[in-house]
C-alpha cells in the first residue's frame, strides 16, 4: 500500500513559536542525515583512486585490470540514475534512501574484505547500484523538507558545497586511510557512515506520499538505463584505449541512439519515465548543463592533481590529500553565501556564469605549472579560485535544477542531477586524459626518455589537460550566462512536508 502522507499544513513552517523552532531543528538534523549520505556518494568517486596502488599489490591484479574498480562504481551508478530517481516518486523516498543506505554499506564492507579482484569489482557494481538508488531520493528529500526559502538557500549552498567538495575530500581520506591504516579502509568506513544515515532516516523522515499506482515506464526505463550504460562505458574505454577504438565507437554510437529513442518514448509516454516539462523550463535546463560541464571540466582535473602531487612533486597520500583542503573550504564559503546572500538578490545567471569563469581563469593558472613549480606560489592561489568558483556554480546549479518541480517528479529531476555530474565527469576523465595522454607523448617524440625529461612530459600532459579544462568553463560561462534567468527568483511554492517525525514507521 502507498505511503500516506501524515504532516500537517503548517509543517513547512520554521516560525511561530516552540512548535516551529522545534520543527525547524528536526529539519536541520535531517539535512545532516540526508548530507552524510551524499558526502558518502561523493566520497566512493574518488577515495579509492589513491588507494589503487595498494589493493593492485594485494590482490594481484593487472594495470590493464584496474580500470574497473573504478569503472565498476561509475557503471552502475551512472546507467541506473534516471531509474533510482523515478522508484523513489513512485515507490516512496525514505523507503528507498533507508534500503539504499543499508545496501550501499553492505556492499562496501563486502569490498573492504574482498579477497580477489573479482569480489572487489563486483562490490564497487553494487556500490554504484545503491549509490544510483540514494542520490536521487537524498536530494529530493532535501528540496520538499526545506520551502522556507532563506532555510532553503542556506541548505541548498551546504549541499553544493558538499557535492563540490567530496570529491576533493575523498582524495584527501583516502590517502590518510591508505597510508596510516590500510587501502580496505576507504571501503570499510562506509558501514558506519551507512549505520548513521539509515537509522537517522528511520528516526527523522515520516513515511512520504507516492504515486505508486501509476503504471512504470518499462521502455523508457530500458532505453534510458541501457543508453546512459552505453555512454558510460564508452567514455571510460576511451579513456585507456582510444576514441577511434570500435568499441568506443560502438558504444558511444549505441548510447547516443538509445537516447534518442528514450526521447521519442517520452513524448508519446502516457507516464514518462522521465516528464519532458523537468527539462524544458530555463532555469532546470541551464542548471542540468551547468552541473554536466562542471563534471566534465573538473573531474580529470583531480586526477591530474593527484599525479602531479605524488608522481610530479613526490608527496606522500596523505600530504597530497591535504594539499586540497583549500579548494575545499573555499568551495563550502562560497557556495554558502551565493545561494543563501546573492542568488535572492540576482536570479541565478550572474553567479553561475561568475563561477564558470572564475573556474576557468583557475585552471589557466594550473596549465603554467613546471615541474618545479611551488605549492604556495603556484597552486594554492588556483585552488582557492576554483574552490570559490565551484561554489558559485554548484549551489546555485543544484537549487534551481529541481526549484519548482511537481512534488511527484522531484526523485526524477534529481535523479536528472546526479546523471548529468556523473555522465559528465566520465566524459571529462576520458576526454582529459586522452588528451593529456597525446601531449605527453608528442612530448617525448624524438627525446631520450630520462628522469628529467619524463617528469617534463608528464607535467606537458597535465597542463594540456588543465587547458582544455579552462575552455570547458570558459564555454559553460558563454552558455549559463545566454540560458539561465537573470532576475531575483520568486518565493519556491511550499511543497510537500513529509519531515515530521514518525508515529508509525
Amino acid at each position: 500500500m502507498p505511503d500516506q502522507a501524515t504532516a500537517s499544513p503548517g509543517a513547512g513552517a520554521t516560525d511561530g513559536g516552540e512548535g516551529g523552532d522545534a520543527v525547524s531543528a528536526r529539519r536541520w538534523w535531517i539535512f545532516a542525515v540526508l548530507g552524510i549520505a551524499q558526502l558518502m556518494i561523493v566520497l566512493d568517486i574518488t577515495v579509492v583512486n589513491i588507494a589503487l596502488p595498494s589493493a593492485q599489490r594485494a590482490l594481484h591484479f593487472s594495470n590493464n585490470s584496474r580500470e574497473w574498480v573504478v569503472t565498476a562504481y561509475a557503471l552502475a551508478f551512472g546507467s541506473l540514475l534516471l531509474a533510482g530517481g523515478r522508484i523513489g516518486d513512485l515507490f516512496g523516498r525514505k523507503r528507498l534512501f533507508v534500503a539504499s543506505a543499508t545496501g550501499f554499506g553492505a556492499a562496501s564492507a563486502v569490498g573492504g574484505a574482498a579477497q580477489s579482484f573479482g569480489m572487489l569489482v563486483a562490490a564497487r557494481g553494487l556500490q554504484g547500484v545503491f549509490a544510483a538508488l540514494m542520490a536521487p531520493a537524498a536530494l529530493s528529500l532535501v528540496s520538499t523538507t526545506f520551502t522556507d526559502p532563506r532555510e532553503r538557500a542556506t541548505a541548498f549552498g551546504i549541499w553544493g558545497a558538499i557535492v563540490g567538495a567530496g570529491s576533493a575530500i575523498g582524495l584527501l581520506l583516502g590517502g590518510v586511510l591508505t597510508q596510516d591504516l590500510s587501502w580496505r579502509w576507504t571501503l570499510l568506513v562506509n558501514p558506519a557512515f551507512a549505520t548513521v544515515a539509515a537509522l537517522g532516516a528511520v528516526a527523522l523522515l515520516r513515511r512520504d506520499a507516492t504515486s505508486a499506482r501509476e503504471p512504470i515506464d518499462v521502455p523508457g526505463l530500458l532505453t534510458a538505463t541501457a543508453g546512459l550504460f552505453a555512454l558510460v562505458y564508452g567514455f571510460a574505454h576511451a579513456q585507456n584505449h582510444s576514441w577511434g577504438s570500435s568499441t568506443t565507437v560502438g558504444f558511444l554510437a549505441a548510447g547516443a541512439a538509445l537516447l534518442a529513442v528514450f526521447v521519442a518514448i517520452q513524448l508519446r509516454a502516457a507516464h514518462p519515465l522521465l516528464p519532458l516539462r523537468v527539462v524544458l523550463d530555463r532555469n532546470r535546463g541551464g542548471s542540468y548543463l551547468a552541473i554536466g560541464i562542471a563534471g566534465l571540466g573538473t573531474f580529470g582535473v583531480y586526477l591530474f592533481m593527484t599525479y602531479y602531487l605524488q608522481q610530479t612533486k613526490g608527496y606522500p597520500p596523505t600530504r597530497a590529500g591535504l594539499a586540497f583542503l583549500p579548494l575545499s573550504v573555499a568551495v563550502v564559503i562560497a557556495a554558502a553565501i551565493a545561494d543563501s546572500r546573492i542568488v535572492p538578490r540576482t536570479g541565478p545567471r550572474p553567479v553561475v556564469a561568475s563561477g564558470m569563469a572564475l573556474t576557468a581563469i583557475a585552471m589557466g593558472l594550473l596549465a603554467r605549472l613546471g615541474v618545479h613549480s611551488t605549492y604556495a606560489a603556484d597552486l594554492l592561489p588556483a585552488l582557492l579560485l576554483a574552490g570559490v568558483g565551484l561554489g558559485l556554480l554548484y549551489a546555485p546549479a543544484y537549487d534551481f535544477a529541481i526549484r519548482g518541480v511537481e512534488p511527484a517528479d522531484a526523485g526524477v529531476a534529481s535523479g536528472l542531477v546526479s546523471a548529468n555530474t556523473q555522465v559528465g565527469g566520465s566524459l571529462g576523465l576520458a576526454l582529459l586524459s586522452t588528451l593529456a595522454a597525446t601531449a605527453t607523448r608528442h612530448y617525448l617524440a624524438g627525446k631520450h626518455p630520462n628522469p628529467s625529461v619524463l617528469a617534463h612530459a608528464a607535467v606537458h600532459g597535465y597542463t594540456t589537460g588543465f587547458w582544455w579544462a579552462a575552455g570547458f568553463f570558459a564555454a559553460g560561462a558563454v552558455i549559463t550566462g545566454l540560458l539561465l534567468h537573470g532576475r531575483a527568483p520568486r518565493t519556491a511554492p511550499r511543497t510537500e512536508a513529509n519531515l515530521q517525525p514518525a508515529s508509525v514507521n
